[in-house]
């Protein structure tokens, strides 16, 4: 399974647009090569194997806080934490299969579709629910609320800078190969070929 190609090159353009260093030009070191250099996030795949065990218990907390404290929420609140539940459970499973495509194959359209559904969707959310005091907030909700934004935040950032040294890399990479073209086939000298063309004598014209 696999994003549908204009999402992917849309997400492409926008990683490109945003996460390009334009001051890295080549590999940081010398005689490095970005073939062999590895970006995927060690701390952003442990956050994302926490995250997959944590989620279910979030879920399971806060829908029993949910039941308990439904009767005494009002109809506007009620509609909102459905839909909210509902708009997470999709979200999370979505966004964590992101996650784990886009870090561990480095995949840049996957990790940046991670990446904005985590800031601008996930982590808003999970701020609604735990800063909106009319939800009538309990302490339970309050804990892995916390814990949950926490996951998410760090996620953020860490996935934040990984882009940005897989884009780097891919740039990189392919100024490279442009490079290794030039050297195997050389264009051609334009003053050069001048010289060769008036070198060459006329066809059928003697000397004056």
């Amino acid at each position: 399974m696999s994003l549908p190609q204009p999402l992917r090159r849309r997400l492409s353009s926008f990683s490109r647009t945003v996460f390009t260093d334009s001051r890295r030009t080549g590999p940081q070191y010398p005689g490095e090569r970005p073939d062999n250099e590895i970006v995927s996030s060690l701390p952003l795949q442990m956050s994302l194997y926490f995250n997959v065990y944590f989620f279910p218990f979030w879920w399971l907390s806060t829908v029993v806080m949910l039941h308990l404290k439904y009767p005494v929420l009002s109809d506007y609140y009620k509609f909102i934490l459905v839909t909210i539940m509902i708009l997470t459970s999709l979200i999370e499973v979505i966004r964590l299969y992101l996650g784990y495509m886009g870090n561990l194959q480095e995949k840049v359209p996957e990790l940046a579709g991670f990446w904005l559904l985590t800031l601008l969707l996930q982590l808003p959310i999970i701020l609604f629910l735990l800063f909106n005091e009319g939800l009538k907030i309990q302490p339970l909700e309050r804990a892995v609320h916390i814990v949950f934004a926490l996951f998410l935040t760090f996620q953020v950032i860490v996935a934040f800078v990984t882009l940005k040294r897989m884009v780097n890399k891919l740039a990189t990479h392919f100024c490279l190969n442009e490079f290794d073209q030039l050297e195997e086939y050389p264009r051609p000298n334009f003053y050069s070929l001048g010289k060769e063309e008036r070198a060459v004598p006329v066809a059928g014209r003697g000397p004056s």
